[in-house]
């Protein structure tokens, strides 16, 4: 059972800034170009960049309007509605692929530090008192990104995940407290609302296959905005900002939700670790587990989003594929 879609991530107008430079000096059309991509604004066509309508993206527009007047050229801000050549998705995904270049200059720096922090490193208190400033030094640029990122493009979990778990990893210890004796198995929750983000891809589809199931075979699927979803009482977030289920360190939400109920059937376990290397490596843009299985399903459910729009639709299409999927790894003799 699925709830129907809320309202879109964004309503248009956007806004546009056309714009023409002058041929001299050279340097200026860099200063413009950086001046647009430092409050996120993504070319659609030559000399025309949008963003998201607002007063913000009013006030960013205009800011630079009167530069490229102050230098020698024109410009004009317009609000405008995509009526043919371009449709909204298409505008949005050109958001998030900017972003997503954005998050994943990111990802190596955050990793290669993640495998020096090792237990000897971390009993060091210099070296942890340096790690912690590298920590501070990688979340501002983050941050900086996070708050152009208007529509939560993909690469932002991963990277918010690992910063995360670095940030426990060098947090000074606590005083030790009695132990306590984990439960074998977190208990399924049943019959609820699972939110995630509107435009769903890889990690949300399979995330939302797994969910349904073996998790919540009652489960309701809402789609929300990326930014300022405030849950009701007894939903359930899952690969989104502040959910209850998401990007661990270096797992993506897929094998987080695995971990935390996915069944311990001998049976079915192999087969959807199988699936949760293949989800991790498309979604975190890795070759880690290196299945040759994993560019085969990285084409189709890019071809599902393409496809599209509605999230029920790719999700329906979705289940299929990974049924499909699951049924070969049970069957398939190593």
């Amino acid at each position: 059972m699925e709830a129907s879609p809320p309202q879109l991530l964004h309503t248009p107008p956007w806004l546009l800034l056309i714009h023409q430079l002058p041929a001299k000096p050279a340097y200026f059309r860099v200063k413009v170009w950086r001046r647009l991509q430092t409050i996120g604004a993504v070319a659609v066509k030559n000399s025309v960049y949008a963003l998201p309508g607002g007063e913000q993206a009013q006030e960013d527009f205009q800011w630079i309007a009167n530069e490229i007047a102050e230098g020698g050229g024109e410009a004009m801000v317009c609000e405008a509605r995509l009526i043919h050549g371009v449709t909204d998705p298409q505008v949005r995904a050109l958001f998030d692929q900017a972003r997503d270049a954005d998050y994943q200059v990111l990802l190596p720096e955050l990793r290669a530090l993640a495998e020096k922090l090792t237990a000897e490193a971390l009993s060091d208190p210099e070296r942890r008192r340096e790690a912690r400033h590298q920590i501070k030094r990688l979340r501002r640029p983050f941050e900086q990104i996070v708050a152009i990122d208007f529509f939560g493009a993909n690469g932002r979990e991963p990277v918010e995940g690992l910063l995360a778990a670095l940030e426990e990893r060098v947090r000074e210890p606590s005083p030790p407290s009695p132990p306590a004796t984990p439960p074998s198995h977190t208990a399924a929750p049943l019959g609820r609302v699972w939110v995630t983000r509107q435009g769903v891809q890889v990690d949300r589809i399979a995330s939302a296959w797994l969910i349904r199931r073996f998790i919540d075979p009652d489960a309701i699927f809402k789609f929300v905005a990326p930014k300022g979803y405030a849950p009701e009482p007894g939903e359930l977030r899952f690969d989104m900002f502040e959910a209850e289920h998401t990007h661990e360190g270096d797992l993506c939400t897929f094998e987080v939700l695995l971990d935390r109920f996915g069944p311990s059937d001998p049976a079915l376990r192999p087969a959807l670790t199988a699936l949760a290397e293949i989800i991790h490596d498309i979604d975190l843009k890795e070759n880690k587990f290196g299945r040759e299985e994993t560019a085969g399903l990285s084409h189709l459910l890019a071809g599902i989003a393409l496809a599209h729009d509605d999230d029920d639709e790719r999700l329906r299409r979705g289940d299929a594929v990974l049924d499909d999927l699951l049924e070969y790894f049970r069957r398939r003799r190593d």
